[in-house]
């Protein structure tokens, strides 16, 4: 759908914490998306219609799992669009066999050694499991 894609690695502030910081979460992201040569991914620190400004950005990607995301998602867009005039947001409806991962179905599936094979990207494996062994 896109020539280029800029992913951001932000902090969501309604989170208390996060099971790994911005700068691992960026490493794992770079690894998922390697393959793709028409993405680049960085730290946010700010808003996200600051990070597509910077870029020249005119839409930003977001997923729904369900229909109180999709609200949750279509709400931002008014914003975003608000705070950068011309900015336009489009939200992807999860593929089934992925509406039941969330990120705390993943920290979890990851805190107690569970697979993860079906849950995460297959590239970022190896370096969830040499966490593991290392005990971080």
């Amino acid at each position: 759908c896109f020539d280029k894609v800029f992913v951001c690695v932000m902090d969501n502030c309604d989170k208390k914490s996060h099971m790994f910081p911005a700068e691992k979460r960026l490493e794992m992201l770079r690894r998922s998306v390697e393959e793709l040569p028409n993405v680049e991914a960085e730290l946010w620190p700010g808003l996200v219609v600051d990070f597509a400004r910077r870029h020249g950005a005119t839409v930003i990607v977001r997923g729904a799992r369900s229909a109180s995301d999709f609200d949750a998602e279509y709400a931002m867009g008014i914003i975003n669009r608000k705070l950068l005039p011309g900015l336009d947001t489009v939200i992807f409806p999860a593929a089934p066999e992925y509406l039941h991962i969330s990120s705390t179905m993943a920290r979890d599936m990851i805190r107690y050694g569970q697979p993860l094979e079906d849950c995460l990207p297959a590239a970022i494996l190896p370096l969830l499991r040499e966490m593991r062994k290392d005990g971080k």
